[in-house]
């Protein structure tokens, strides 16, 4: 996994990104803030359980 640095981000943001998180997790959804600490601050926020099974969870801090 390579860190971004906060800088970098300015580039997605508003835009769509699928994320995998600890724990086998992935989601996806639009960068809409993060902050020096690497916060993510995701909307419209869906979570890919398997290819048929999608939660919608909103926006989230990550």
């Amino acid at each position: 996994m390579s860190k971004a640095h906060p800088s970098e981000l300015k580039k997605f943001m508003d835009k769509k990104l699928s994320l995998k998180i600890n724990g086998g997790r992935h989601v996806q959804g639009i960068l809409w803030g993060f902050d020096p600490f690497m916060n993510l601050v995701i909307d419209e926020c869906v979570q890919i359980a398997t290819c048929e099974q999608q939660n919608n969870i909103g926006m989230v801090v990550i």
